[in-house]
């Protein structure tokens, strides 16, 4: 999944001025400009099997030629060829000499030599073969390869088992000039099936092997012939071998003779299959040799934890432990236990591709070693293997670093540096220890903050980390739960970092203690049994400089009370700044007495005003107290997806969290302290405690070739309770930004109906889904089309705003809609991309103004993001 940038508006000046450059290249192609006198350019291609259509996208990416690419029905590329000139060399030349005078006047005001360069430079000759390259030629219909394509499509049908197929094409004139679709037509006769199976098996082992696993089989009597089936049972055939003791066994060993039974009538479409399975073909300088296969079981386990030294070496030393040789050069700096959890290869058993794939992924795990190299080598003529795995180790230590200039809507430019240290294998047994540090400062305008230096904003920290290749519970043994091969770990972490001149100045601690593992490639576990995190705001006073929204609403209540007659004992909570008029209540003072005032009800005020400071009250209450979060939680993850180009996956993410319960059942043995409201503190701290769990679904679709459909699914919710009536700010969700809901800023979109009245609008309740179709552009340029649709609510908790609650099913008429288009290029390690989303369905305007009342350029927002948003 990518990380937003940044959030900007387009205004409609922009989006004239983009209308008006479409428009210019609309009308300035013609779409047959390249397309010769005799020629038919191709508009789409069509095969039809015994008559009816066919739409499968393996059949149709036979077909030879493709008709130019659009973009909604518009062939952009080929326009954009066209636009090129055909020889723009020679219309330079042509230029040149069209008039007497005018070469030798340029070679006086340039040079020959300049003059020559100005033909070759790109507003001549680079501007057309920019165009070209860009662009994408007409695909004129080429008949030789219509017949080609015929060739493929019989080839393709008759390993279906339509072997008596017969294909044809019409090219078919368009109602349009110099226009015509193909349309490729395969008469597919009757189908061939299996009749009998038989098979002549050389090697006794591999016969005794065949008949054990048969009932696997993807070639069975009665099904009709496909060749795609006894590929399949050549791969499935071989790696039973090689997972059963046949180390060497070569696919190329496996033939099938096919022939049709002769003794029936001819029409009668059967066939014999007989399996052939040849012995051993070792191929030799002069000659190839030829012996049967066999069942290998390992005799020795070598290990060589310094791959410069062999066996013979003598300087070589080794120990034994268990089935295990392991080689070393003076000293061993790995635990022999850690090796050999690390190898899946035992002594008298037989040999399996299996364990050599897991020792393979299990030694690259331990992030001690380079890639590992295995080798078997069989002992003599005996049915044994000796297994040498040849281990090279990183560093012990590494250093690193880097620099970065920032930019930020807290700041105008700032500098970070980040210095780290690994060391590997710290204690023997491959564990990894990392240490990160943070130190960035910042020069931010902010009037508020009370530093005149450039660099008057600060931030630092640093974060320890300790990675275990294998899950560590004291007192408790887990490997017949979670076996090494699952490449089981365990992470062991702390941080901390501190703020100067940023919001409240928070300081933070945090440390976890997590487990994963991955039983398979489509499953992934993750446990974190302590997440715990403390923050602190030091400088609370700076609530209303920080959160401008709330301080706007309450100085809008103030005003009313501006009278220094009527309400005499308020005028200290007032100033004047500059040459304003206007007082305004002075931070913190005046906020703070102003509130009091309210909430004391020292004087009158409307319900409405009452509930508006009450309201900011209570948020400031939230947001400026410190959080102590003693949490747990486990993620499952699912995901199909086969390789990294596979567009028909999906990926679902499944995640629960608890906090605050193992506090509170300890708060039943030994009494907390408590404060005013009976919240149960841990060091002068209130403790949260909620439960939380969230559900993420993502389906991608092939629609085409290149064309891809995908779909994201959200729901979350965060329920707090016992010791908390609130969830905290770092454990909400929002809504809006690069990779949610893009029509809307990060943090702008709801709760519920509201209009954004707050700075950061967050809730403890979210429902999102996203749909988007993506498709090629240009090269690497790709394009998409998008609907975002969601919102948050606060739910279950103390927000008492009936705009802001999650009431029922009526509330999901606050489900906000965005729709939008967007760029994305792909730098091959990561994509940029640029989303333009609208306001489709706004819940925050009235009811009958919610529908595209906001759908227009000055209320679009550009979301730039890195990667896909899903």
């Amino acid at each position: 999944m990518g990380a937003m940038i940044t959030s900007l508006r387009i205004t409609n000046t922009c989006a004239k001025i983009s209308l008006l450059f479409l428009v210019v290249v609309i009308n300035s192609c013609n779409t047959l400009k390249r397309v010769g006198e005799n020629e038919l350019l191709l508009t789409e291609n069509t095969i039809f099997a015994d008559g009816e259509e066919v739409k499968d996208e393996a059949i149709e990416s036979l077909i030879l030629q493709e008709p130019n690419t659009t973009i909604l029905g518009y062939p952009l590329r080929l326009n954009l060829y066209n636009l090129a000139k055909k020889n723009p060399d020679s219309s330079y030349q042509a230029w040149l000499y069209r008039k007497e005078k005018r070469e030798p006047r340029l070679v006086r005001l340039l040079s020959k030599k300049q003059v020559d360069r100005l033909g070759e430079s790109f507003l001549v000759t680079g501007l057309s073969d920019w165009l070209k390259n860009i662009g994408e030629a007409p695909v004129v219909i080429d008949t030789t390869k219509a017949r080609r394509t015929l060739e493929r499509l019989s080839a393709y049908y008759g390993s279906k088992g339509y072997f008596n197929n017969n294909t044809t094409f019409d090219v078919d004139s368009l109602s349009k000039k110099k226009r015509a679709k193909v349309d490729y037509k395969v008469e597919l006769g009757k189908p061939f099936f299996i009749d009998t199976l038989s098979h002549e098996i050389a090697s006794k082992a591999i016969d005794s092997l065949y008949q054990l696993n048969n009932e696997l089989s993807f070639v069975k009597q009665g099904d009709q012939f496909d060749l795609t089936q006894f590929s399949r049972e050549r791969e499935r055939l071989s790696s039973t071998f090689r997972n059963s003791g046949v180390y060497n066994f070569q696919e190329s060993s496996i033939s099938y003779d096919i022939a049709t039974d002769t003794t029936k009538v001819a029409d009668d479409q059967q066939m014999n299959i007989e399996l052939n399975i040849d012995n051993f073909k070792r191929r030799g300088d002069t000659a190839v040799t030829s012996s049967e296969y066999k069942v290998y079981r390992f005799d020795k386990i070598n290990i060589y934890t310094d791959y410069l030294y062999d066996e013979s070496d003598s300087e070589q030393k080794f120990i034994s432990y268990g089935d295990y040789n392991i080689f070393y050069h003076d000293k061993l700096r790995f635990k022999p236990k850690t090796l050999a959890n690390a190898v899946f290869f035992k002594k008298d058993s037989i040999y399996r591709d299996i364990d050599r794939t897991r020792t393979y992924r299990q030694i690259t795990n331990l992030g001690v070693f380079k890639y590992p190299t295995i080798t078997s080598e069989p002992n003599g003529d005996s049915n044994t293997l000796d297994a040498n795995i040849y281990l090279a180790a990183r560093p012990k230590y590494s250093l690193g670093t880097s620099f970065e200039i920032t930019r930020s809507n807290i700041q105008q430019v700032g500098l970070a540096l980040s210095p780290s240290l690994q060391a590997r294998n710290l204690f023997g047994g491959a564990e990894n220890l990392s240490l990160a540090g943070r130190l960035s400062i910042g020069s931010s305008n902010d009037p508020s903050i009370i530093d005149n230096r450039f660099f008057n904003i600060q931030e630092y920290g640093a974060d320890l980390n300790l990675d275990i290749p294998r899950i560590w519970f004291p007192f408790f043994n887990t490997n017949s739960i979670i076996p090494s091969y699952t490449l089981p770990r365990t992470r062991i972490s702390l941080g901390t970092s501190f703020q100067k001149n940023i919001g409240l100045d928070k300081q933070a601690f945090n440390s976890v203690l997590s487990y994963n593992w991955v039983p398979s490639d489509f499953i992934k576990h993750n446990v974190e049994l302590i997440n715990l995190q403390f923050v602190r705001n030091v400088n609370i006073d700076r609530f209303f400089n920080v959160y401008r929204n709330s301080y706007e609403q309450l100085d809008e209540v103030a005003d009313l009370f501006d009278n220094a007659n009527l309400y005499p004992e308020l005028e200290p909570f007032f100033e004047t700044v500059g040459t304003s008029t206007d007082p305004r209540l002075i931070i913190p003072s005046g906020t703070t007495g102003f509130t009091q005032a309210v909430l004391n009800n020292e004087i009158t005020t409307t319900a409405a005003q009452l509930q508006t400071v009450s309201r900011i009250e209570e948020r400031r209450d939230r947001l400026t107290e410190n959080n102590l979060i003693f949490a747990s939680n486990y993620t499952l993850n699912l995901n199909n997806r086969e390789t990294i180009t596979d567009n028909t996956f999906y990926q679902f993410r499944f995640k629960v969290e608890s906090a605050g319960n193992l506090l509170s059942a300890i708060s039943e043995i030994i009494p907390f302290e408590e404060n005013e409201n009976e919240d149960r503190l841990i060091f002068g701290v209130p403790y949260s405690q909620y439960i939380k769990t969230e559900f993420d679904y993502v389906k991608y679709w092939n629609v085409s070739r290149d064309n891809v459909l995908a779909l994201r699914t959200f729901f979350g919710i965060a329920i707090p309770y016992g010791n908390s009536n609130n969830i905290p700010f770092v454990r909400s969700y929002f809504a809006g930004g690069a990779n949610d809901i893009r029509a809307w800023s990060p943090y702008s979109l709801g709760p519920g109906s509201t209009d954004a009245i707050n700075d950061f609008n967050e809730a403890n309740l979210k429902i999102g889904v996203n749909l988007e179709y993506r498709f090629p552009l240009i090269g690497d340029l790709k394009g998409a089309l998008f609907a975002d649709a969601g919102n948050i609510w606060n739910v279950f908790d103390n927000v008492e705003d009936p705009a802001a609650t999650f009431t029922g099913f009526k509330s999901l008429e606050d489900i906000a809609l965005g729709t939008g288009f967007g760029l994305r290029y792909d730098f091959t390690y990561f994509v940029l991309r640029a989303d333009l989303g609208f306001k489709t369905y706004n819940p925050a305007n009235e009811i009958s103004q919610r529908w595209f009342t906001d759908f227009d350029f000055s209320n679009a927002v550009l979301q730039i993001g890195i990667n896909y948003p899903f």
